[in-house]
């Protein structure tokens, strides 16, 4: 089973990503139901795997994090691949994502080890973005690039299963845990 695990942000964020993406005249945009910011994702699980790292979360107490969207960014150069808004890395969410990481891995489920860059996507490109593309991404940036928003806290971990379709991933909910 192919999953996930993320936060979802509060309606008040979420509203205004949704309404930045209005803007946004390129690349397929992620449903604004579907926003979130990835902490760990774990391809496919096996489902052993997947009921250990559920006992795990659900004892799993951090307390509340926050995420702060500090601009917009891309990921890839020449070619991007994706818009995203870009949170800043605070402490507590610097440690929830080190601690569900160690707990995905003490399932016996592996994950690279890589920096965590804490953001949520907007849209995604085309392998390949054509030049007029490059043009309205730009104006885009340009024109929103700096977009800011003030922190709001998150107090659930959500566990999504990832389906791949045409259209896009879609994305199911399978588990939520109070981190408070």
């Amino acid at each position: 089973m192919r999953c996930f695990l993320a936060l979802d942000p509060p309606d008040t964020l979420r509203d205004a990503l949704a309404a930045l993406q209005d803007g946004l005249r390129v690349g397929r945009l992620v449903d604004e139901d579907d926003l979130h910011l990835t902490l760990a994702f774990m391809g496919d699980m096996e489902l052993d795997a997947l009921d250990e790292l559920n006992l795990d979360l659900e004892m799993l107490r951090p307390g509340p994090v926050r995420i702060e969207v500090t601009g917009l960014d891309t990921f890839g150069s020449i070619n991007p691949r994706s818009l995203h808004a870009s949170a800043r890395p605070h402490p507590e969410l610097d440690h929830l994502n080190r601690k569900v990481e160690t707990l995905v891995r003490r399932a016996g489920h592996p994950l690279p080890h890589h920096r965590f860059v804490p953001h949520i996507t907007l849209a995604r490109f085309r392998h390949r973005m054509p030049p007029e593309d490059h043009v309205k991404l730009g104006r885009f940036l340009s024109a929103h690039g700096n977009f800011r928003f003030d922190p709001v806290s998150v107090d659930r971990l959500m566990l999504y299963q990832s389906t791949l379709t045409d259209d896009g991933p879609r994305y199911d909910l399978l588990e939520e845990y109070a981190l408070a």
